[in-house]
């Protein structure tokens, strides 16, 4: 059994139900955390619509929460659902603007992880942020079935 996520007839991705069900936990969890809808839809009768609209807003907030902090686990806990993420918004023609999140973020760092022997982490440079996380969703998108 497989389920369906698309934008219009279109089908982004076709998981097995339990790659589906563990993902969309996931998208409640950060819609909480971003407090953004994520455009996601709920799944009914083994489909679930995507509203690129919102979607799209999602992405970008996303993106820019993982840029804005440095904290391992935190990182650790987005990296697969991002680059899941990032690879349904090429699928659905969603333009990421990867000049803007990968550039040094203005604000503050937000949740970072103080060590005790080196002082606070930093976030990656903005070209090997950026390049690390379309390679990761690059090599995942080829095992995601349409």
């Amino acid at each position: 059994m497989s389920q369906y996520f698309d934008v219009g007839d279109e089908t982004l991705w076709n998981p097995s139900n339990e790659a589906s069900r563990v993902f969309q936990r996931q998208v409640a969890v950060f819609e909480a955390e971003l407090e953004l809808p994520s455009g996601i839809g709920p799944m009914e009768n083994d489909e679930c619509q995507i509203s690129p609209d919102a979607f799209e807003t999602f992405v970008n907030a996303l993106l820019t929460k993982r840029r804005g902090t440095s904290h391992a686990i935190w990182l650790a806990l987005s990296e697969g659902f991002t680059a899941t993420v990032l690879v349904l918004a090429e699928r659905a023609g969603i333009k990421v603007d990867w000049a803007q999140h990968g550039a040094t973020p203005e604000a503050p760092l937000e949740d970072v992880q103080v060590f005790t022997v080196t002082g606070m982490s930093a976030p990656a440079q903005g070209g090997a942020w950026a390049a690390g996380l379309r390679e990761q969703a690059q090599a995942l998108g080829r095992r995601m079935p349409r």
